[in-house]
């Protein structure tokens, strides 16, 4: 029998389920027959979200950053999803108190809470050595979990794309507008954009039993990859338009991000430009979409809705 046919009295309990990612992990789960629970600081933003879903989930309060608030949230869970993430530190929010301290705490309770399964949501490049404080607690956090809840599976996507995201969207519409485009450097970084729809696809999979022997660390990235050059002129040639690229040094990028992390809705941070400077691409030999039996979008169909939706 085909595991999603069982999934009617398994409840799963996804952090961060109104979020970019998250809410469409909700969506899959919901779509496989589980009954969900969206965890949020703002149950009311749960009903607005998913308004539109024939079965929504059930909005739960929770805070990941409240340990006290989230035991309502896993009792009776079979599964967790850690979806939640954060980009810009601000006052008590930081990367080691949301991605390490918090995301520890969570596995500890899903275990103590005797949940099957945890799902922590990483990112390609998450590296607890590394000299940027976020990249370094994204690695942390993998580190933690894992040691909270032994077997806890770690999701690692590349840049992920989607009509409402906030990198492809952004080169589109500057594409569009700007008669000489800024590269990150010299544009040779190498990308894997994903397809966040494809991502959400798969972290449900997981959650119904799906696995590739026994794996804990998957890495999701989407047909192709692009030095960050190539992905531009690959987007102005979709828009069948004209592109001119203009190196920038990483320094005057830091310099720029500083600056904007000042400004409501920060249109870049220093953390964005830090992950520019490294290779976002699948290690080779990592299990991910295709071992899900996923076969990945490319960004034309992403464009197209883009566009439709502009």
């Amino acid at each position: 029998m085909d595991p999603d046919d069982l999934n009617t009295e398994r409840i799963v309990t996804v952090f961060g389920g109104t979020g970019f990612l998250g809410r469409r992990i909700v969506k899959r789960l919901l779509e496989r027959g589980f009954t969900v629970r969206a965890a949020s600081r703002h149950p009311a933003r749960v009903g607005q979200v998913f308004s539109s879903t024939a079965r929504p989930p059930e909005a739960v309060e929770a805070d990941i950053l409240d340990a006290s608030s989230i035991g309502t949230a896993i009792d009776g869970s079979q599964a967790i999803v850690n979806a939640v993430s954060l980009y810009v530190e601000q006052g008590a929010q930081t990367f080691e108190r949301v991605h390490v301290e918090a995301a520890a705490e969570l596995a500890a309770a899903s275990r103590a809470g005797e949940v099957d399964r945890f799902v922590q949501i990483s990112g390609i490049g998450s590296d607890p050595q590394s000299d940027s404080n976020y990249i370094r607690a994204r690695g942390r956090g993998e580190e933690a979990v894992a040691s909270a809840f032994p077997g806890a599976i770690i999701v690692r996507p590349a840049v992920m794309t989607g009509p409402d995201d906030v990198f492809l969207t952004t080169i589109v519409r500057l594409i569009r507008l700007l008669p000489v485009y800024p590269l990150f450097g010299d544009g040779g970084t190498r990308l894997q954009p994903v397809y966040v729809e494809d991502v959400a696809d798969a972290v449900s999979r997981l959650i119904g039993g799906r696995n590739h022997k026994g794996s804990s660390i998957f890495e999701f990235g989407g047909p192709r990859i692009y030095t960050y050059k190539e992905l531009l002129r690959e987007i102005a040639r979709q828009l069948d338009t004209h592109i001119r690229l203009m190196p920038v040094p990483f320094a005057a990028w830091d310099a720029l991000a500083g600056v904007a992390e000042l400004l409501p809705g920060a249109p870049i941070t220093r953390n964005q430009v830090d992950l520019m400077r490294h290779d976002n691409v699948a290690a080779i030999g990592a299990p991910g979409l295709k071992e899900l039996d996923i076969a990945p979008r490319d960004i034309e169909e992403v464009i197209r809705l883009i566009e439709r939706r502009a």
